[in-house]
């Protein structure tokens, strides 16, 4: 990735908001030596949370304890490691994060069941060795929680990632703030990597939980990088209500939106190995529905990723992918653009593909189903060289 292309990073991220502390901190469970622990406390005074994970069936250990821990909609603390997704790792990788929640709750004299873990790395590895370092590492962060700490807290979570991603969005007395990592398997199933959001704003926990379902559902959820879901995604949402306003809960989902959309573009910008980031539009579908589904089906269509990649504008390969759907549309009525030239109307050619210039980073593919009134937006990215190379030694 490019220096010019990377979005602006926000603001402290998680500790914008009042009421939080954060820390990150090296406990060698990476072998560059970088920030690898990371904590957010919520010193409240309310301690509301809500969350969204993988729905895929192979869950990591991390991602079934906090599923549990959720549910009564406490939540004091998120612990996260990097440098190990503590995955398959049997009953051994389950305890260790369970130890993990005791060790947090402990120090912060709070319930093990109010503190959810994050893990991210490489699946299938896990030992004694990891368990200590997780450990030390939960007590290390504590100790250096801090009003300030949401910059070492998103640096702590990186993996492949290029650079920290955090945002920050105010309103009217209240803020919201957050932190994301991702850079490979992206793909959606209600939450995408891993975000920490939090917020001073007074709201309880199903008031969080509406309003995250809302803002993942179009954020998050539309990111598509390369169409590999994680074992390990969770998006968690915290209220701290130390602003002491309670905001109307559309204008709050409308801003956690906003974030959310923020965090999910530098998702997007940081891509494995990726040369364009692609936004692909539907128009005129006969439901939302159809159009993530059309939208999507060229977003994993690795022609059209390679395509992009060598900077040809193969409107071909978006029909190809998009009558592979279920979706409801003529395929012989259909217009594609590029960057703003349209290249195919009503399933035949219009203008010249050399009209197009793809050598900008930034991709716009518009289709237009010609179907109803119907529109959404997938973000993803080509497919490179890169990418291939990255993730071919990634375990290496």
């Amino acid at each position: 990735m490019t220096a010019d292309s990377e979005l602006a990073v926000t603001g402290e991220g998680v500790t914008a908001p009042q009421g939080f502390e954060a820390a990150g901190v090296a406990a060698g469970l990476k072998s560059t030596g970088k920030p690898d622990v990371a904590v957010v406390v919520n010193r409240g005074p309310l301690k509301a949370g809500a969350a969204v994970f993988t729905s895929n069936r192979a869950k990591a250990n991390p991602i079934l304890w906090s599923q549990q821990a959720i549910r009564d909609g406490v939540v004091e603390a998120v612990v996260l490691n990097s440098g190990g997704a503590n995955c398959f790792t049997g009953s051994f990788g389950f305890q260790t994060t369970h130890q993990t929640a005791e060790r947090a709750a402990e120090i912060l004299q709070v319930s093990p069941g109010d503190v959810l873990v994050c893990s991210t790395g490489l699946i299938g590895t896990g030992d004694e060795t990891f368990r200590a370092k997780v450990l030390a590492g939960t007590e290390a962060a504590l100790a250096e929680l801090s009003p300030d700490g949401g910059i070492a807290a998103s640096e702590a979570i990186m993996t492949t990632d290029s650079h920290a991603k955090r945002a920050v969005v105010t309103r009217d007395g209240w803020t919201i703030g957050g932190m994301a990592k991702g850079a490979g398997m992206l793909a959606p199933g209600l939450a995408t990597m891993l975000v920490v959001v939090t917020t001073d704003a007074v709201l309880d926990a199903k008031e969080l939980d509406t309003a995250l379902r809302r803002a993942t559902a179009v954020t998050f959820d539309r990111l598509d990088s390369d169409g590999c879901m994680s074992t390990n995604d969770q998006v968690t949402l915290l209220a701290s209500g130390a602003s002491g306003i309670r905001p109307d809960l559309d204008e709050f989902a409308l801003a956690l939106t906003e974030l959310c959309a923020d965090l999910a573009q530098q998702l997007q910008g940081d891509a494995e190995g990726a040369s364009h980031d692609i936004t692909i539009q539907v128009t005129h579908a006969a439901s939302v529905a159809d159009a993530v589904e059309v939208g999507r089906s060229v977003a994993r269509n690795n022609l059209f990723k390679t395509a992009i990649f060598g900077n040809d504008p193969n409107w071909g390969r978006v029909l190809a992918a998009i009558g592979t759907t279920q979706a409801s549309f003529d395929p012989y009525a259909v217009d594609v653009s590029f960057n703003g030239v349209r290249l195919c109307s009503a399933g035949a050619p219009d203008r010249p593909r050399d009209e197009v210039d793809l050598t900008p980073r930034p991709t716009l593919v518009v289709i237009d189903l010609k179907a109803g009134d119907a529109e959404a937006t997938i973000l993803t990215n080509d497919l490179t060289h890169d990418y291939v190379h990255e993730n071919s030694a990634y375990s290496s």
